[in-house]
């Protein structure tokens, strides 16, 4: 008898490519193979015109203008390019940037670097975690009272995450814009996690700068986005690359014609089923949460706002349109730690359920999470999480066999455990 197929339950890492994204791009490998910077002949107009659909598409799905849309490889070079080239434009005015503990390496990363470069970096702390009868664990999330509070004269930019990718939670960028717009700082906010699941619009949030990828939101790796304010203001960028002047010479070479025709697809099927995709995820991430705390009665549930002081049913909300309260989470995250047990040696145990115990970025260097760590957990619960991160194609009965695995590799490694003590 044929093993049944693995689980995919890591979709902060990646998603699968939509067949209608695959479908869209086809084209572009034989008939549609022009450069988009061939304006002399009728292969580079089709190109241009497959590049100015996508453009439209990302401009569309974040409330944008087309010409504010610079597609980049992906998140990394997004985030380089908006922290590098507006701190380095803006040097004259001050050299001050704030970001916060839990970014993204790709922020974090950039962030050092700059340091080295005389820049002074304020990252910021998180909020507090509560223990709740629940079982909810830390929480994790960035006040617009701390940004404000952090500003200073010398202040040029402030770089917070939409949504984080470890542990889910959702920042409050509205009030954080608001706050950025009204003492004249340029805002830069990672939208990675969150555009697959919860609404965006550049405008009414007051985001400056924002960066996209594809490839977590079902469309091909390799390729991604930044948004770039042109008025009310206009944001100026050094770019990072040289030779060409593409993209309004903020990021000069070749267009990746296949991938950008990817990500504007991705992007229009978001925009079409995203508050339908986030309402069933929901549901199923909070049954394979009730399984599993309901089997395991001291596991810990990493990304719940004390702020609030709800319980962890309460607070991990499956609506999309909840809003940008530090209270609201994605719905497709679940961080739950299980203390005492190991998570590598936990996903051994259940090798046909793709999970993760952190980012997928930073996996290489086997240290623990980053995020994690920032929350203050005690090293045993950081050492026994977990992230489930559920997709488009995740089913009930996916959901129900991954309980099932979870909860049997815990009580395994606890009685092995047992028997050696």
């Amino acid at each position: 008898m044929a093993s049944p197929p693995p689980i995919y339950l890591d979709h902060h890492a990646t998603t699968p490519c939509d067949e209608r994204v695959i479908e869209a791009m086809a084209p572009t490998w034989r008939a549609q193979f022009g450069n988009a910077a061939s304006r002399q002949h009728a292969f580079g107009w089709q190109a241009e015109a497959l590049v100015d659909a996508a453009r439209n598409n990302v401009a569309g799905l974040i409330g944008a203008r087309p010409s504010e849309i610079i597609f980049t490889s992906g998140a990394t070079e997004s985030d380089n390019l908006a922290i590098k080239g507006a701190a380095r434009r803006l040097r004259s005015k001050g050299n001050h940037i704030i970001t916060s503990a839990l970014e993204h390496k790709a922020v974090l990363d950039t962030c050092a670097r700059l340091e080295a470069e005389d820049f002074d970096v304020t990252y910021l702390p998180v909020l507090p975690g509560a223990r709740v009868p629940a079982g909810a664990g830390a929480g994790g999330g960035v006040l617009a009272d701390e940004v404000a509070e952090a500003i200073r004269p010398e202040t040029i930019l402030v770089s917070i995450m939409f949504a984080n990718n470890e542990i889910g939670t959702v920042n409050p960028v509205a009030e954080i814009g608001a706050v950025c717009r009204s003492r004249g700082v340029t805002f830069h906010c990672d939208a990675v996690q969150a555009l697959a699941w919860l609404p965006c619009d550049v405008d009414a949030m007051q985001i400056d700068l924002l960066s996209v990828s594809a490839h977590k939101m079902y469309g091909p790796k390799g390729v991604g986005a930044l948004y770039v304010r042109r008025r009310g203001p206009r944001v100026g960028l050094e770019p990072l690359l040289d030779g060409g002047g593409h993209e309004r010479g903020m990021r000069s070479g070749t267009l990746n014609v296949p991938g950008i025709v990817g990500l504007g697809k991705a992007c229009e099927i978001v925009g079409e089923q995203r508050e339908a995709d986030a309402k069933r995820v929901g549901r199923l991430r909070d049954r394979l949460r009730d399984a599993l705390l309901g089997a395991i009665t001291d596991a810990v549930v990493n990304g719940v706002n004390a702020r609030a002081g709800a319980g962890a049913g309460e607070e991990r909300q499956a609506e999309a349109g909840a809003g940008t309260d530090a209270s609201v989470l994605l719905p497709n995250n679940l961080n739950i730690s299980f203390p005492g047990v190991e998570s590598d040696a936990l996903m051994v145990r259940m090798k046909d359920v793709a999970v993760s115990s952190g980012s997928a970025c930073t996996s290489a260097t086997q240290e623990p999470s980053h995020v994690l760590r920032a929350l203050g957990l005690a090293p045993e619960v950081v050492e026994g999480s977990v992230r489930f991160g559920l997709g488009r194609g995740t089913t009930e009965a996916e959901i129900d066999i991954a309980a099932e695995r979870t909860i049997a590799g815990v009580r395994a490694l606890r009685d092995a455990s047992a028997r050696v003590s």
